[in-house]
């Protein structure tokens, strides 16, 4: 950059947003950024980024935009905002929107000649905050060589999926449809041993050295069930979003998905009782109610 400071802009500063942006925060960038809440905006002008009152504002300084958005609605408004900016070239959509809103997206930047780049990522609120999220990317090759700098410094490994905004977000639903699944079926399994009188520990230290382990039992339960903290940071309602979008998407390819649907309707269902702003393992209360068992440890 031969001495400049690149000029970034970051839109969306919560759970995921927040933590991303920060790790963008560096000697030779110039970091601007827009949200919503002006409290998170605030730490962020402390320690020397520049607040805009508006997503029009961070466009109109940098040529390099990120979005980090909590629904598709406010997705295609920030972007139709965004797209006026005088300085913007690039615009990375880091939501989970679906492939159709990402399309939408790109439409309403390639109006404008601005390259729109589909960039959701996954690894939730502790791998923003720790830097190891998986970047996923999908756009024309000469927009996604510009950011891709710039995902590797917030995340642990960046992924190509294609050319075509919308690929990414197929990959990240993907993902997002096992980890739903993933959930909801162990949490009925957990409960089911634990009624029978199993000991949750055990249960979960057996299926961790056998054919049942994932993710889930070897991390995201051991962490947030188990002591029953329920602070893995994603919200229900996110969950609940991604695992709609993933079955629209089948749907929309003439794919089956029965058995996604019924997790999903897990997730609906969580929202519904009052756990849409509570951490997706709490959800497991639900089944733990019904059941008149809980899953937590006995050490």
């Amino acid at each position: 950059m031969s001495g400049m400071r690149a000029e970034i802009g970051f839109i969306g500063l919560g759970q995921m947003g927040g933590p991303m942006a920060a790790r963008l925060l560096a000697d030779d960038v110039r970091l601007h950024v827009h949200d919503a809440n002006p409290g998170a905006m605030a730490g962020f002008a402390a320690r020397g980024a520049v607040a805009h009152g508006s997503a029009r504002g961070v466009a109109d300084a940098a040529a390099v935009v990120f979005a980090c958005l909590p629904a598709q609605a406010i997705s295609l408004a920030v972007a139709e905002e965004a797209a006026a900016g005088t300085a913007l070239r690039v615009y990375a959509e880091m939501s989970t929107i679906g492939r159709e809103t990402m399309a939408a997206v790109a439409a309403t930047m390639a109006a404008r000649g601005v390259a729109a780049v589909d960039a959701p990522v996954s690894g939730g609120p502790p791998g923003a905050r720790a830097g190891t999220l998986a970047m996923m990317a999908a756009g024309a090759p000469e927009a996604v060589a510009l950011v891709r700098p710039w995902l590797a410094r917030i995340g642990r490994a960046v992924f190509v999926i294609g050319e075509t905004p919308g690929m990414a977000q197929t990959m990240k639903l993907v993902n997002n449809l096992l980890i739903a699944t993933n959930l909801a079926s162990a949490f009925e399994a957990l409960v089911m041993g634990a009624k029978a009188g199993l000991d949750p520990d055990l249960m979960l230290e057996v299926i961790n050295a056998s054919t049942g382990r994932s993710m889930v039992t070897e991390t995201l339960i051991p962490k947030a069930v188990l002591p029953g903290s329920f602070d893995f940071g994603a919200a229900t309602a996110i969950i609940a979003k991604d695992a709609e979008l993933g079955v629209a998407e089948a749907r929309s390819l003439g794919v089956p998905a029965w058995t996604v649907e019924q997790a999903a309707r897990l997730w609906k269902l969580g929202v519904l009782e009052g756990y849409g702003r509570a951490d997706m393992t709490e959800v497991i209360r639900l089944l733990e109610k019904w059941a008149g068992a809980e899953v937590r440890s006995r050490a």
